[in-house]
């Protein structure tokens, strides 16, 4: 009896404490810890390259006879002299840039900054025309001929632009320069009868000008398998500029077979285009 007395009263004493325990509190768990993803940012240096594709608008080159020295050439001027040929250049374009961005608010800001950029261009076009001295169908006829290149092209710009984080929509605009090469000439034909030159000259020379546009540029992730360099980030970017470098008058002088200074003239020439390209920059700051 007394054992059976022992028994019950050891598993009351049980049931008990695990009630007991149970109203225990419990220990909390930590709470999760929860760790910001940096803000990304535009600040600090960057260089790159860039390619795309240059082009012009539809330009009219035109030259006119300024002084005419002896009778006999003013019959050529008249068909000639005043001579107006439509050029419009286009090519590839390619180059590299740097530059430095500082934003005002990381994530998201005002950004402001500065770049210079010089590219290779394709942009060169020869255009001919031919009149009949006595009709379009006359034996002798009097031919222009007027050459316009741009070997490359240089900007030292500002940049203003707002980022929404990883994605930057900026406008930009300074300085352009560019090395032109400008080149007319003018000549009689004549069946069975060498060539005559009337006048031609020309210029190869660094012009100067202004440069405006804007694009819009993203930042990849900084494991991007492009991130060739461990930089802070990689981007890539759209951008059109458009540039415009003066209007130039290049003098024309008599070619042997006039003499020296029997025909002056001018040919009048503009450089002024558009470029679109692509860029990809690495960006090495915070």
């Amino acid at each position: 009896m007394a054992k059976i007395v022992l028994g019950v009263g050891a598993m009351i004493g049980l049931m008990t404490g695990t009630v007991a325990a149970a109203d225990l509190p419990r220990r909390s768990a930590p709470p999760p810890v929860f760790v910001p993803v940096p803000a990304f940012s535009w600040t600090g240096f960057y260089a790159g390259v860039q390619a795309g594709y240059g082009f012009t608008d539809r330009q009219t080159v035109r030259t006119a006879a300024t002084s005419v020295n002896g009778s006999g050439t003013d019959f050529f001027i008249e068909r000639s002299g005043i001579a107006s040929l439509s050029s419009r250049q286009q090519g590839f374009v390619a180059g590299g840039q740097a530059g430095y961005n500082y934003q005002l608010t990381p994530g998201a800001g005002l950004v402001l900054g500065i770049e210079t950029d010089l590219a290779y261009t394709d942009l060169d076009e020869t255009k001919r025309r031919s009149r009949g001295l006595f009709g379009s169908g006359s034996d002798s006829a009097v031919v222009t001929t007027t050459r316009q290149s741009l070997d490359f092209l240089g900007t030292v710009r500002g940049r203003l632009g707002y980022a929404f984080d990883r994605v930057l929509v900026y406008g930009t605009g300074g300085l352009a320069y560019g090395n032109v090469n400008y080149q007319s000439a003018t000549s009689f034909q004549l069946a069975g009868v060498p060539t005559l030159d009337l006048f031609g000259g020309g210029i190869d020379r660094l012009e100067t000008g202004f440069a405006y546009g804007g694009g819009i540029e993203y930042a990849l992730p900084t494991e991007s398998f492009l991130n060739v360099f461990r930089s802070s980030a990689v981007t890539l970017k759209v951008e059109y500029l458009h540039y415009d470098l003066g209007k130039r008058s290049v003098p024309l002088t008599s070619s042997s077979g006039l003499g020296q200074s029997l025909v002056e003239a001018t040919s009048r020439f503009r450089s002024e285009g558009s470029v679109v390209r692509v860029g990809l920059n690495y960006k090495f700051g915070s």
